[in-house]
């Protein structure tokens, strides 16, 4: 093969896109954290009305858990880390967690 194939090869190969795997952000219930509060961060971080935010804070409550969003990986970390530290400032024990979707 000639040095010019080899490159143009090595330049094909590097470009391929690769589709990022997607996981689902879930908040789980406790007993101390408000709905209000858990309102609040459905609204500040995953940008939902307040309306569908007190839709899911609901299926919360009563479920123990729901899917806020789904995300690539790096995506939903952030916002797991953006919500913990969040919700410690303000005195909360919420907890969220990463399932693959």
């Amino acid at each position: 093969m000639s040095k010019a194939h080899d490159k143009s090869r090595k330049l094909e190969l590097s470009t391929i896109e690769k589709i990022p795997s997607f996981y689902n952000v879930i908040i789980l219930n406790d007993d101390f954290t408000t709905m209000e509060f858990v309102v609040k961060i459905l609204v500040m971080f995953f940008n939902l009305t307040t309306n569908k935010a007190s839709i899911i804070t609901l299926k919360i409550h009563n479920e123990g858990s729901a899917v806020v969003g789904t995300y690539p990986k790096d995506v939903a970390e952030t916002l797991i880390y953006q919500v913990s530290n969040y919700s410690k400032q303000n005195n909360f024990p919420l907890k969220c967690i990463l399932e693959p979707k």
